[in-house]
């Protein structure tokens, strides 16, 4: 493995997994082969056919008890316009879901989901994590009645359950990393404006975002809760690069990835200040400081 020395000034360290290769990552942990897929696509007719009435009874559910209905605010009875939407959120979920899509976009898409959870959503409503991992559950058993009610073999839905069981999993835990991104995205007593150019924008949809910061923090702690929160950037904003680094208490060199500008051309201002020649991203932040991000070309 080749290590690149970089600018100590310059780097990044301890950035979450990137969306796409946790996925990947954790879909080959669990197992999830193509012998599981042919298993569990002997359910999806059956599952297709059911959907609608997942979708419809899921809501009915978490409207009957008096904790979840609280969460979503219809303590009195629920709101036809939001549960519209959520029951859009969730059919295209479950969609997705029995089609077995294991695509990277769908990586980003369930820590999209998760985000949302954390009360990141159009409506910034907080589920709190044990309704994630329990309706994870949920779904699963009901594939399996369903499976049971159509006449399949014993056999066949323990083949089938297999697979889906993996895969809902690992579905599970990409939903808690955006969860668990969100909640720290939001922590923090300052709250520090950053201000994005060039394609930063249409990326993150946004010209400012605003990324919660403790006293004391540093420019890299904030920028890690930026490229956390918004992973896509990573590929068009950073190079993940493998720099060695010798301990004082080990007769061992370790190596370790750190991320860096992807190329020249990038600046990161604090006050106007471009960090590159005014002390990098070590440097500590004040309460009323102004990130900005150029891209090259501006």
């Amino acid at each position: 493995m080749q290590t690149v020395t970089v600018s100590p000034t310059l780097k990044l360290h301890d950035l979450s997994s990137d969306p796409a290769e946790e996925w990947s990552r954790l879909l080959g942990f669990v197992g999830l082969t193509a012998v599981d897929k042919q298993a569990m696509s002997h359910s999806t007719e059956i599952l297709l056919r059911r959907a609608p009435e997942l979708v419809i009874n899921t809501y009915n559910y978490l409207l009957s008890v008096p904790e979840t209905a609280a969460i979503l605010g219809w303590e009195s009875g629920a709101n036809e316009e939001h549960l519209a939407e959520r029951r859009r959120f969730f059919a295209v979920w479950l969609a997705r879901v029995i089609g077995m899509d294991t695509g990277d976009e769908f990586a980003y898409y369930l820590v999209r989901a998760g985000k949302f959870h954390a009360g990141h959503g159009p409506r910034h409503i907080h589920t709190p994590p044990a309704y994630i991992t329990t309706s994870i559950g949920i779904v699963g058993a009901a594939f399996a009645s369903y499976m049971q009610e159509a006449g399949l073999s014993g056999s066949v839905i323990a083949q089938a359950m297999a697979g889906w069981n993996k895969y809902l999993s690992v579905q599970l835990h990409m939903m808690l990393l955006g969860y668990e991104t969100a909640r720290r995205y939001s922590q923090g007593d300052w709250a520090i404006p950053v201000k994005l150019f060039g394609r930063m924008r249409s990326m993150v949809g946004d010209t400012a975002v605003t990324v919660h910061v403790d006293p004391g923090a540093s420019v890299e702690d904030l920028l890690r809760k930026f490229f956390d929160y918004y992973p896509q950037t990573r590929s068009f904003a950073l190079e993940r690069v493998w720099n060695s680094e010798e301990k004082t208490n080990s007769a061992w060199v370790e190596v370790k990835p750190v991320y860096v500008p992807i190329q020249k051309g990038w600046r990161v201002l604090l006050n106007g200040r471009d960090l590159t020649y005014a002390g990098g991203f070590p440097t500590p932040l004040s309460k009323h400081d102004v990130i900005s991000i150029f891209p090259p070309g501006r």
